[in-house]
């Protein structure tokens, strides 16, 4: 009985170290910018550099 429990938890620890290492083989394959994250930073940029000219303008009104 008590080699059934201890094969039992060594294939656990195989089935855990098996899924371990196909989590860090995909997070190593998933490097890289999608097109969310390009779209993103275009955006960004674009409301940045959109309003700057504004904002300059306020503050040399202002001042």
């Amino acid at each position: 009985m008590n080699n059934q429990n201890e094969m039992a938890s060594h294939y656990d620890a195989g089935r855990q170290a098996l899924a371990n290492q196909n989590l860090a083989n995909q997070n190593l394959a998933n490097q890289g910018f999608t097109t969310e994250d390009i779209l993103w930073s275009v955006g960004i940029w674009s409301v940045i550099l959109t309003l700057s000219p504004v904002i300059v303008f306020y503050m040399l009104m202002v001042a």
